[in-house]
């Protein structure tokens, strides 16, 4: 099954944090994405990964 593709609004709220950081974490290739027609959008399976990293980097 496919990931579910997220918009980065939907990003902002899932991890409680602004447009601009969004923005920042995809350019320093923290948090992967993709373009669909110029569309940003964030595959639900990397902010799982990106929050994986976060905890293991806290621990």
């Amino acid at each position: 099954m496919a990931d579910e593709l997220l918009t980065v609004p939907e990003v902002m709220t899932r991890l409680k944090i602004g447009r601009t950081k969004v923005y920042d974490l995809l350019r320093t290739r923290r948090l992967v994405s993709i373009k669909v027609d110029g569309c940003r959008r964030i595959p639900s399976s990397a902010v799982g990964d990106f929050i994986a990293v976060q905890m293991e980097r806290a621990a």
